[in-house]
């Protein structure tokens, strides 16, 4: 049986709101990225967003919490 992942709607941006509030990354907002990066409808702004907050991680500006 093939499990999906789906993210809830709204997610995306409550995910964006916490790590430029907090400047940390949780496991939760891990999984919802892997989950938005995998959904095939995934606009193109939101594409780049979650780009940004990669891109931040690899510089350092946002850690990741464990």
């Amino acid at each position: 049986m093939l499990n999906q992942l789906q993210l809830i709607p709204g997610a995306l941006a409550d995910i964006m709101a916490s790590v430029a509030d907090t400047q940390t990354l949780t496991i939760g907002d891990r999984y919802g990225l892997m989950a938005a990066l995998l959904d095939d409808s995934l606009q193109e702004d939101e594409r780049r967003a979650i780009d940004r907050i990669l891109h931040a991680v690899r510089r350092g500006n946002v850690r990741l919490h464990r």
